[in-house]
């Protein structure tokens, strides 16, 4: 059993010794190929995405394609703006709130709607900083709450 850890060991030191020296490089192909998507999908290539190191780039990609900008996902293009501007609003971050603003705007949200994602993303914040604040007890929070909407189906009833 000695002799099969100590082969077990080597084996991993040897591994370690190798990743050491060769380090892992970056795909360019796949951010080339990425940057190329961009370009053809937004018509141009915007400083964010030339902020990531090329390993990050295809895969960033891949994620804002694939849920922001996907017209097939379980929500719309202006809910899903919305959001980003409500969470945008709480970061802060201003970058963030412009892009989500216009993006909302041009997926058909109105003033009113822009003005409702903020002031429900600023209840949530007072909220949560009461509950975190006074050191509410969870379960019993979770208990008021399941009360709370089985009384609102009953009434509904």
């Amino acid at each position: 059993m000695l002799k099969l850890n100590r082969k077990i060991g080597l084996l991993a030191f040897t591994v370690g010794a190798l990743l050491a020296i060769t380090p892992a490089r970056a795909e360019d192909a796949s951010a080339t190929a990425a940057y190329k998507d961009i370009q053809a999908t937004l018509g141009t290539v915007p400083d964010m995405f030339k902020t990531l190191p090329d390993v990050a780039v295809a895969g960033a990609w891949a994620e804002i394609k694939g849920v922001q900008l996907n017209p097939n996902t379980a929500l719309n293009g202006k809910t899903k703006e919305l959001l980003g501007l409500a969470v945008a609003s709480q970061i802060p971050c201003q970058y963030c709130i412009y892009f989500h603003t216009l993006a909302a705007k041009a997926n058909g949200a109105s003033d009113e709607e822009i003005k409702e994602a903020i002031a429900m993303a600023a209840i949530v914040r007072h909220w949560s900083t009461m509950l975190n604040g006074s050191q509410v007890d969870l379960a019993t929070f979770k208990k008021q709450t399941d009360d709370l909407f089985a009384a609102v189906k009953a009434k509904s009833q």
